[in-house]
């Protein structure tokens, strides 16, 4: 009887080792992460490949992935969702000005010590550093710029060179607007593509002035007094009073620009970078015509590009997942995260993270962007990842530059005056 009794005895004990092991193998397995993305489906398709990868390479780890919304709205629910600590565990949103108001201090993670940050180029760090100056985010995505598209083809059949200065684009566009044909694309229909002009110039107010940005902030440059920020909307105003634009540019929209380049229509069109997606989706034919270059400055040793700088990953503070969301941070800002975003939406443009590489049969307009990115190459951010400055009424304002309704200095002069408002909205000191 005893005998029976301590066989049932061992067992039950060997039993209880069994789900003992198996409850911690499951709890093992059992950690899961919320991961916040704006809702779209480019976001999505990547967000997926992200985590499928990611969950592939930490078996232990289940990542949800959850959308919120874009534009205002999305702002809105963030910065509630951070106030009520109801936040995800790590979520994607944006660098520069936005991340500030979003008061990384006090609700996001440090990870300034972070291992992966070594390999984090240094022109991203400043537009995800909270004012306590430690580092509270990854790049998620890849970066891209504001410059000048061209074709390629009308380049090679009037004999042009892609130009390093501003004088050498004008006297481009004057061949090209002789040859019969458009030299400079304009869609104010779109009336934010208006703004290119002078927001992608930004690199060059900042190669003769590196301390505009914090003056700026500080109310101590303005757009309308400083002659190197003042030259974005005098180059807008140039382009107009040359003719060089399409007819119908106070009517047509930024698909009639994309149509138009792709088409050999126009010459050049100003735009930020994503556009070559549009055009390889919707000009697969065409998209080796188009290239991408830098918008001149008036001196061809200090060209540059101005970048728009990617969003930012962060974790929450609230997080009680704390580990598992660093893993998650780290492999986004990895080579195999990078390839994994590349696998879901294509090539756009260069990865912020050293070792990161792209496709070798990538468009021309996304090669063309890499030796400015390179060592010995320039870049630097656009005024709105270093300032958190930035008026609402510029793309009205740059319409009325663009289309020689207001002159250059009076079109500096109102946005500063718009600035003004917001700075003041926002409470920063010395205005």
């Amino acid at each position: 009887m005893l005998n029976k009794t301590a066989k049932l005895l061992t067992g039950l004990a060997a039993g209880l080792l069994t789900v003992t092991a198996l409850s911690g193998a499951a709890f093992a397995q059992s950690v899961n992460l919320t991961y916040l993305i704006p809702s779209g489906p480019e976001n999505q398709v990547i967000a997926d490949e992200v985590v499928k990868a990611f969950e592939a390479a930490n078996p232990d780890i289940n990542v949800d992935i959850e959308t919120r919304p874009g534009g205002s709205e999305g702002d809105n629910l963030v910065k509630t969702r951070l106030a009520t600590g109801a936040m995800a565990d790590v979520f994607l949103y944006n660098s520069g000005s936005l991340f500030q108001a979003i008061n990384p201090q006090q609700f996001l993670v440090d990870l300034t010590n972070e291992p992966w940050q070594a390999d984090v180029q240094a022109s991203f760090k400043p537009v995800v550093t909270a004012p306590d100056g430690t580092i509270r985010g990854a790049p998620a995505r890849a970066a891209m710029a504001g410059g000048i598209y061209y074709n390629k083809k009308v380049y090679e059949e009037l004999g042009l060179s892609v130009p390093k200065t501003w004088a050498e684009f004008m006297a481009n566009n004057e061949k090209i607007k002789a040859a019969g044909k458009v030299a400079v694309i304009q869609t104010y229909g779109d009336t934010w593509t208006s703004q290119l002009f002078v927001l992608a110039d930004f690199y060059n107010v900042q190669a003769k002035d590196p301390q505009f940005a914090s003056r700026y902030t500080a109310n101590e440059a303005k757009f309308a007094t400083d002659p190197a920020a003042l030259r974005g909307f005098e180059k807008l105003q140039e382009t107009h009073d040359a003719g060089f634009f399409n007819e119908d540019f106070g009517a047509a929209k930024y698909d009639d620009g994309i149509r138009m380049l792709a088409a050999g229509e126009g010459a050049h069109y100003p735009m930020l970078s994503f556009a070559t997606t549009a055009l390889a989706q919707a000009y697969p034919d065409n998209i080796q015509d188009i290239g991408f270059f830098a918008q001149p400055g008036d001196e061809a040793e200090l060209n540059g590009l101005t970048v728009w700088m990617p969003d930012g990953v962060y974790i929450a503070q609230t997080t009680p997942n704390l580990d598992a969301a660093k893993k998650l941070v780290a492999f986004i800002a990895s080579p195999e995260g990078c390839d994994a975003q590349t696998r879901a939406g294509g090539a756009s443009g260069p990865y912020l993270i050293n070792g990161c590489t792209l496709p070798a049969d990538v468009p021309p307009a996304v090669s063309d962007l890499l030796p400015y990115f390179a060592e010995g190459g320039q870049n630097g951010p656009a005024l709105e990842f270093l300032s958190p400055i930035k008026g609402p009424a510029l793309e009205q304002i740059t319409v009325e530059v663009g289309s020689g309704i207001r002159p250059a200095a009076d079109g500096a002069a109102l946005y500063d005056e718009d600035v003004r408002k917001q700075a003041q909205q926002l409470g920063l000191p010395g205005w």
